[in-house]
C-alpha cells in the first residue's frame, strides 16, 4: 500500500502527502535527574462494553497501565488522573479513584515516580455550595491519594471558583487543606483557557492579583508544597513567578506552547515540567531531557524546537479539546487499537485538524512507524469520506 495521503485542508481542497523515516528517539540507560518532568497521561477507553458511551464510557485497564509503563520506560514521571486523563470531561472522581489505585500500584511495582490529582470534583458547582463543603470535598480526595500510597497534585477547584468571595477564600480553604497533608503538594493552576470555570482562580481576574495571593498562600505553607504547576500559556509571567517563589518550591512548566525555553531555564533558574504534551511527544521529550542532562544544549534544541509546532496545534483554542490530539497520536503510534475517547471526545476537533497534526507529527519525528501511522490515518479519513 502506498505511504502517500491525500490530506484534507482549510481551503477545502486535498493536498498529496508523504511521510518521512520513522524516529530514532532512544530510551534512557540511567535516570534523569537534572529536570523532574511529569507527563500527564491519557486514560484508553474500552470501545466494545456494552455502556453509554458518552455517560459511561469504561476504561481500558490493560491499556491505559500499559501506557504508564512506557512512559516510566522513557525516564518520565506520571501525573494521574489529571485534565489529560479527562478529569472532569468525561472522567468521575469514582472512575479516577480506581485509575489512582491501580496506577499507584503500577508504579510500586516497576519503580516509577507518580503523583495523583485531587480536587473537588465530585461536589457539583453550584450557588448554594459552602466553602466548608469544598473543604471537605477536598479533604476526602487528599485523603484517598494519600491512603493509596500516592503523592497529591492539589487540583484546582470549580466549586471553589464558583462560590469563593475573593482571595480571603482561597487563602482559608488552601490554608486548611496544606495543614493537612501528610507530604509536600504540588499547587495546580489552570488557567481559563483550559477550563472556563476556573476564571478568575485566586480570587481575581486580574493576573496580577491572583499571582499575588497564589504567592502568599505558597509563602505561608512552603513547608508543605513541593512546587506549583501553572499553565496560563504565558512564559514571562511563569519566569517571573518562578523567581519569586521560596528557594524550596519548584516551579512545574505547564506551559504547553512554550515548555522547551521553560525547561532548558536562564542564568536564574529553570522551570520542572508537569505537561500534557509529553503524553504525545514523550519519546522526544526523553531524549531532550536525556541531551540537557548531558550538557548537549544543541541536541536539546534540535529535538524539541519541531514539537513545539505539533504542541501548539493540538493546544489551539479550544484548548481544553487537546486531549483529542494527544489520544490521536496514542493511536497514530500503536499504543491503542482504537480512536475513541470517554464522553465522545474523539470528535472534539476536525479533519482538517488531525491532517495537520499528522503532518506536525511527522515533521518533529513523532511517529514511531510511518506505515503504521499511514495506515491508521487512512482510517480516519475513510471515516470522513475522504478515500
Amino acid at each position: 500500500m502506498s505511504k502517500e495521503l491525500l490530506l484534507p485542508r482549510s481551503d477545502g481542497t486535498l493536498a498529496s502527502y508523504r511521510p518521512g523515516p520513522p524516529s530514532t528517539f532512544r530510551a534512557p540507560t540511567q535516570p534523569i535527574t537534572s529536570r523532574i518532568a511529569y507527563s500527564a497521561a491519557h486514560v484508553v477507553v474500552d470501545p466494545r462494553a456494552n455502556v453509554d458511551p458518552i455517560a459511561n464510557g469504561q476504561v481500558d485497564w490493560d491499556a491505559t497501565l500499559a501506557y504508564r509503563r512506557y512512559l516510566w520506560s522513557l525516564g518520565l514521571a506520571v501525573a494521574e488522573a489529571m485534565d489529560t486523563a479527562q478529569r472532569g470531561m468525561g472522567l468521575s472522581w469514582t472512575t479516577a479513584q480506581e485509575l489512582i489505585t491501580r496506577s499507584v500500584a503500577e508504579a510500586r511495582a516497576v519503580g516509577g515516580t507518580i503523583a495523583c490529582g485531587a480536587g473537588t470534583d465530585h461536589l457539583a458547582a453550584g450557588p448554594n455550595v459552602t466553602l466548608d463543603q469544598v473543604e471537605a470535598a477536598y479533604e476526602t480526595q487528599c485523603s484517598f491519594v494519600e491512603a493509596a500510597g500516592g503523592r497529591i497534585i492539589l487540583m484546582a477547584s470549580r466549586a471553589l471558583a464558583a462560590v469563593a468571595q475573593g482571595p480571603e477564600d482561597y487563602v482559608r480553604v488552601y490554608g486548611r487543606i496544606l495543614s493537612q497533608v501528610q507530604q509536600p503538594v504540588i499547587l495546580h493552576w489552570l488557567g481559563d483557557m483550559f477550563d472556563p470555570a476556573l476564571t478568575g482562580y485566586w480570587g481575581s481576574r486580574d493576573l496580577d492579583a491572583a499571582t499575588e495571593t497564589c504567592l502568599a498562600i505558597i509563602g505561608d505553607h512552603a513547608a508543605k508544597i513541593d512546587g506549583i504547576k501553572i499553565s496560563l500559556l504565558n512564559k514571562d509571567r511563569e519566569i517571573d513567578m518562578r523567581r519569586r517563589l521560596p528557594a524550596s518550591v519548584r516551579m512545574y512548566t505547564g506551559d504547553d506552547f512554550n515548555y522547551a525555553e521553560l525547561i532548558r531555564g536562564d542564568e536564574q533558574g529553570y522551570s520542572h515540567a508537569l505537561l500534557g504534551i509529553f503524553d504525545a511527544i514523550a519519546p522526544a521529550a526523553s531524549a531532550a531531557l536525556q541531551a540537557l542532562e548531558a550538557g548537549d544544549l544543541d541536541s536539546y534544541e534540535a529535538i524539541l524546537a519541531p514539537t513545539v509546532p505539533l504542541s501548539r496545534h493540538i493546544f489551539q483554542a479550544p484548548t481544553y479539546y487537546y486531549k483529542t490530539g494527544v489520544v490521536f497520536l496514542a493511536y497514530l503510534n500503536g499504543h491503542q487499537d482504537h480512536f475513541r475517547m470517554l464522553a465522545g471526545h474523539e470528535s472534539a476537533r476536525s479533519v482538517v485538524h488531525l491532517a495537520e497534526l499528522f503532518v506536525l507529527a511527522d515533521r518533529a519525528g513523532i511517529l514511531g512507524d510511518p506505515d503504521r501511522a499511514t495506515k491508521r490515518m487512512r482510517r480516519v479519513l475513510a471515516v470522513a469520506g475522504i478515500v
